[in-house]
């Protein structure tokens, strides 16, 4: 059937577009090949603390800088997704392991002559869509997941046929980026973690998540930071483009370079021999850590719900301790009107004062906290585990800022500062999130 135009002519066939194939002769060849045949296969692969997937790809003699003895290793890391790879469909996420093809076709040769120049090339990749629940013995086979991931990855380095190696974090863990897992795990792997062996100022890491204005976050430039590499988006390394506006919603250095002679709180004292303080602020506020340095030395019994689960067991557990004499402090969120109500009625019970200490952490500060606390046994002594997202979310959803009006004697306003030694310092002042 003929097509007619705009125009009124006929339009000619529609052209047919040519299908650019990721799949090499090699591999055509080696599918024909008998299985008796095959040589083994060139990537080998492990998975580490059931989070942490490692795939190492040898194409024969070592690589220039393992031949190189005496000289410092330089690595050139890469993220994977939408900067070396993109999805041949054009969808967010591939549909399988074929549905990929180079980020740009200056990929490759990039990639070949940082392996000629003596880099050591490793990809760095969340993968939180991979699933290793099923990867149990007894027989079981692993995930569709994490089979269509290494059928991918596969085809990428067989395409490159370079000395490679991949780390994929799956869970929200310590090898998640910005944390530093996946590269502590590569340092350990190629014994780069002792001697001095490492070259930071000649490494460098490239990564699409770069803070920039439509990017879905900051983690690649962040865990640049975090290790202490240059950062380069793939427009910039690739495409020689230059370099763009990045806006950060947190920075946990903006807490520690302070003016260290500054209060931290405004002055904060036991007014009367039995009264009630009750906090409001965000889970990883710094709720409970101002408790243990300021309160608890003023004699206040804690109450708090992470620990007696209910709120009517804190208000009995009050109770006990106020009947007893001893002035409570109520470490929990207490975010709206309605929850501080409760503590305003149980001090009138005991015709006693209730205060009001009100923290300001922001939200993102509030998670790095929490991410911190989870991950650092050092700085967690009463070893909480890390929070979902939810519980900020509902903290957000239900906050209302606490007023004299409710019933309060007084309002004492904290706002975050970061205290510790140089060591919590250096830890608290990486990215986490």
């Amino acid at each position: 059937m003929k097509r007619l135009s705009s125009s009124g002519g006929v339009s000619p066939p529609p052209l047919r577009r040519k299908v650019e194939s990721t799949t090499t002769k090699t591999a055509v060849a080696s599918f024909f090949t008998p299985i008796s045949e095959k040589k083994p296969e060139k990537i080998s692969w492990r998975i580490t603390n059931k989070s942490l997937i490692a795939g190492k790809y040898t194409s024969g003699p070592e690589d220039n800088a393992q031949t190189q003895p005496g000289k410092r290793r330089k690595v050139a890391a890469f993220d994977l997704d939408s900067t070396l790879i993109a999805t041949a469909s054009g969808n967010r996420f591939a549909r399988d392991a074929s549905d990929w093809k180079w980020w740009n076709n200056k990929v490759p040769g990039k990639l070949k002559q940082l392996n000629a120049d003596g880099y050591q090339i490793i990809i760095l990749s969340n993968q939180k869509k991979i699933s290793l629940q099923t990867e149990l013995k007894g027989g079981r086979s692993e995930s569709k997941s994490l089979t269509n991931f290494k059928e991918k990855v596969l085809a990428v380095m067989r395409q490159l046929d370079l000395p490679l190696s991949i780390y994929a974090a799956t869970q929200y863990d310590e090898y998640r980026k910005p944390r530093t897992g996946m590269w502590k795990e590569f340092l350990d792997d190629y014994d780069l973690d002792v001697d001095d062996r490492l070259d930071l100022e000649e490494s460098f890491f490239v990564g699409d998540a770069a803070g920039r204005p439509g990017d879905h976050s900051c983690v690649d430039r962040d865990f640049a930071a975090n290790v202490s590499i240059k950062f380069h988006t793939p427009e910039e390394f690739f495409l020689d483009a230059s370099p763009e506006q990045v806006i950060r919603e947190f920075d946990p250095l903006a807490y520690i370079d302070v003016d260290p002679d500054a209060p931290v709180i405004s002055t904060f004292s036991k007014q009367h021999p039995l009264e009630l303080v009750i906090f409001c602020g965000s889970p990883g506020a710094g709720k409970s850590t101002f408790y243990w340095k300021y309160l608890k030395p003023l004699g206040y019994e804690r109450v708090n719900q992470d620990f007696l689960k209910t709120r009517q067991k804190c208000i009995k557990v009050a109770t006990d301790h106020l009947s007893a004499g001893h002035s409570v402090a109520v470490d929990n969120t207490n975010a709206n009107i309605e929850t501080r109500k409760y503590w305003i009625d149980l001090a009138k019970e005991f015709s006693i004062p209730i205060r009001c200490i009100y923290f300001t952490s922001p939200p993102h500060l509030c998670r790095h906290n929490d991410a911190v606390r989870a991950s650092n046994p050092s700085l967690n002594p009463e070893s909480r585990t890390l929070l979902p997202g939810m519980a900020f979310a509902d903290f957000a959803r239900r906050f209302e800022e606490p007023t004299l009006a409710e019933g309060f004697e007084d309002i004492t306003r904290v706002d975050f500062r970061f205290e510790g030694d140089e060591e919590s310092k250096r830890i608290w002042g990486q990215f986490w999130i």
